[in-house]
């Protein structure tokens, strides 16, 4: 008991120690004061993992159709404002894309930057109702590790990203993962438009194929930035090439069961949905072409719960 005691009050002198480092000019921002609120809502999205399908269990399932729609091309406006204002900032703030510590001094730019990687890291608590969609409409197969490790992880280390280093290199990964999502969540909202978009939706698995790309982008970046000792904090660096590594392989995995360990004929059919990943990872409205059909046959029998 007394080797527990003394690791709390180290880790709770350590945290008291890091927000000495913080940055000051993100102190007073909606939900940084403090990490229990990014901790709170984390916690309720796992209690709602398991009281959701107990809940839904005896239930219809939810079409959400309209809901679908205005959720995924609002996450398409959010994802395309938070590429567009970290691209703007960072070139006229004249960053290096191969090092760029980070400036804590209140210059217009530098706060442009770190207003939208606080975007970002809100956005990864919006996309929670990912979760939430997949649930309501009893897609429970679609609740992978691979989903929920990515949803859980992300808004909380974001929060560890916007405290300490709210620029310099952090602008780099969320460009990149942000311009993905603006393609992922334009895919969901095609594909909740309904069976009539269908045939424009054969680009699903180079989505996956964008996203492994990305991991291994900012792996490659992260360790050029060690090598050549560039002026970034190295913790951030290597948690983000341990964090990146363990989405090559989830995604890897989940690549080849959905797209090469079965026949081709059926990888459309039985296919798993295209996930959301980091840097991000699976969305409320993947498995497109089986939702679309899903979807179509509920409408058509009268069966569909209300919006």
């Amino acid at each position: 008991m007394e080797v527990v005691t003394h690791f709390v009050n180290d880790t709770v002198e350590f945290y008291k120690w890091s927000l000495t480092i913080a940055d000051k000019r993100v102190e007073s921002w909606p939900m940084m004061a403090s990490p229990l609120p990014t901790l709170a809502i984390s916690c309720l999205y796992l209690v709602f993992l398991w009281a959701g399908p107990r809940y839904m269990q005896d239930r219809q399932p939810y079409t959400l159709r309209k809901t679908l729609i205005v959720y995924n091309f609002s996450m398409v406006v959010l994802n395309f404002y938070i590429a567009k204002e970290l691209l703007l900032g960072s070139r006229s703030a004249g960053y290096s894309y191969l090092c760029q510590p980070v400036n804590y001094s209140n210059d217009v730019n530098e706060v442009r930057i770190a207003s939208a990687l606080w975007w970002y890291y809100i956005s990864k608590g919006v996309e929670f109702l990912d979760t939430v969609f997949f649930i309501l409409r009893k897609k429970f197969n679609q609740v992978s590790f691979l989903h929920v490790y990515h949803h859980c992880t992300m808004f909380i280390l974001w929060w560890i990203g916007i405290k300490w280093v709210p620029g310099g290199q952090s602008f780099f990964g969320a460009t990149i993962n942000s311009s993905i999502h603006v393609l992922m969540y334009g895919y969901y909202g095609l594909a909740a438009l309904g069976p009539q978009m269908q045939k424009y939706l054969w680009w699903k698995k180079y989505l996956t194929i964008i996203q492994m790309i990305q991991f291994h982008v900012t792996i490659g970046h992260a360790g050029h930035s060690l090598y050549t000792g560039c002026p970034f904090p190295c913790w951030m660096q290597w948690a983000l090439i341990g964090y990146a590594v363990t989405f090559i392989i989830l995604f890897a995995n989940f690549y080849y069961h959905a797209y090469r360990g079965k026949p081709s004929s059926s990888s459309h059919k039985g296919a798993k949905p295209v996930a959301n990943g980091n840097a991000t990872v699976t969305n409320g409205h993947s498995k497109a072409e089986e939702e679309v059909e899903e979807n179509g046959k509920r409408q058509r029998r009268g069966r569909a719960k209300r919006e």
